[in-house]
């Protein structure tokens, strides 16, 4: 027998004897609540090239090339850069999206923006909203917090699932039929053999009425793995699907995880915003496969019956210098934009925040987002954040209160 049947066989029997040799994570819980994808541009996207736009200057250097023969579009009540596809995009989506512009991120550091954007925190050891999300709303579902690269931290909360090939999902929910490299693990006698041997434990502990506790939770594990479809509904979800690829192919998967009711979050990611030669060329298409991607989510989600419990978070690690460099490109500037997008809500519609003509952050009332240049606050990532933990109800977790925001204003972005 080889070493990788033979260590499958040994986990089978070690793990999965008394509960259905699927062990929980096949059993997926009815929830029904809010789901949540964050979208991760990794390398610091340009908002005034997208979401803040920004025209030029007299009297000061370039900051958009666009700038000088067009001029900033609006749709609904939110302005955008004429760039890329960005007019496809926010004509589309305008009456869904929250834009919070003049977030401060502190840093020019990829990884300190990185952390302090998806955490809430400009240091490590903080977890990110999904596993807060996922931590809190349906830690025992078969792979409640999905991720896809890019800062997924879950600090203990819940474990993390980093989704590879369908294949492999297939294998943990159909056990009885796993393939390595073309060829079955077990054979149908093998397989014979064990279902026997979970049969006969499984009703040995039934009749015992002195059951231990752990042994009782074996035996609801090995009934709720045998009632329930569990993994084996998003196995066959993703062995149906014709998926695309980048970030579409993200969108797709999450959104069959969340359909077949074995995730509650997801981290999607897609990278290169990291401009610092010819920006413009760079840019465009990086920021087109983005607003595809975020567009394809939204429409698999219709599709799928998924969109009205949807609520999609997009970021980066902060944004792009408001001029151009020597090499045409831009450099890190800490200051970024976080876009909250959800159906059919009163506190969409709405650009919120505020940056000067040079963009730079300036202050804004936390109560009634007007800029206050006196008495009010700069937006930081952890603004953001404790917003999101109250709006998604999970402020008052018990993750969020292992790992408090304090001395963080409440800014009123959703009403």
């Amino acid at each position: 027998m080889g070493t990788n049947r033979r260590n499958f066989l040994k986990s089978l029997c070690a793990g999965g004897a008394a509960a259905g040799l699927r062990l929980p994570m096949a059993h997926a819980e009815d929830y029904s609540g809010k789901v949540l994808a964050v979208i991760q541009a990794d390398g610091g996207w340009d908002p005034t090239s997208f979401c803040d736009p920004k025209p030029n200057v007299p009297g000061e250097p370039v900051i958009n090339h666009w700038a000088e023969n067009d001029e900033v579009r609006q749709a609904g009540n939110i302005h955008y850069a004429p760039f890329a596809d960005n007019e496809r995009f926010f004509e589309k989506h305008w009456d869904r999206m929250l834009v919070i512009n003049g977030v401060d991120a502190q840093t020019n550091s990829h990884s300190v923006g990185v952390v302090h954007n998806f955490s809430g925190r400009n240091a490590e050891g903080y977890p990110s909203l999904t596993a807060l999300m996922a931590g809190h709303s349906a830690p025992a579902l078969p792979a409640a917090y999905l991720t896809f690269g890019g800062f997924s931290y879950p600090a203990g909360i819940v474990r993390p699932t980093r989704l590879g090939g369908a294949g492999l999902i297939q294998n943990i929910a159909n056990p009885a039929d796993a393939y390595h490299n073309g060829s079955r693990f077990l054979s149908e006698s093998d397989w014979s053999a064990l279902e026997q041997h979970v049969s006969a434990t499984a009703a040995r502990l039934a009749a015992n009425p002195n059951l231990l506790e752990a042994d009782r939770r074996r035996l609801e594990a090995y009934r709720a793995a045998h009632r329930a479809e569990g993994l084996g509904a998003f196995a066959d979800a993703l062995a149906s699907a014709d998926f695309a690829n980048g970030l579409r192919r993200h969108a797709q998967q999450a959104i069959l995880a969340f359909r077949t009711g074995v995730a509650v979050s997801a981290d999607l990611w897609m990278g290169g915003f990291d401009t610092h030669n010819d920006h413009d060329d760079q840019s465009a298409p990086r920021l087109s496969e983005l607003t595809n991607g975020v567009d394809y989510l939204w429409d698999f989600a219709e599709e799928q019956g998924v969109a009205d419990r949807l609520v999609v978070v997009i970021g980066s690690d902060f944004g792009r210098t408001n001029y151009y460099n020597a090499s045409d490109g831009k450099d890190h500037w800490p200051i970024g934009s976080a876009i909250v997008m959800e159906k059919s809500q009163t506190w969409t519609n709405r650009a919120v925040g505020a940056t000067n003509p040079l963009h730079f952050a300036q202050r804004v009332n936390p109560s009634t987002l007007e800029p206050d240049h006196r008495e009010g606050s700069i937006i930081h990532p952890k603004h953001v954040h404790k917003a999101l933990r109250r709006y998604l109800g999970i402020e008052e977790s018990a993750g969020s209160l292992r790992y408090p925001l304090n001395n963080t204003e409440d800014f009123a972005f959703f009403g």
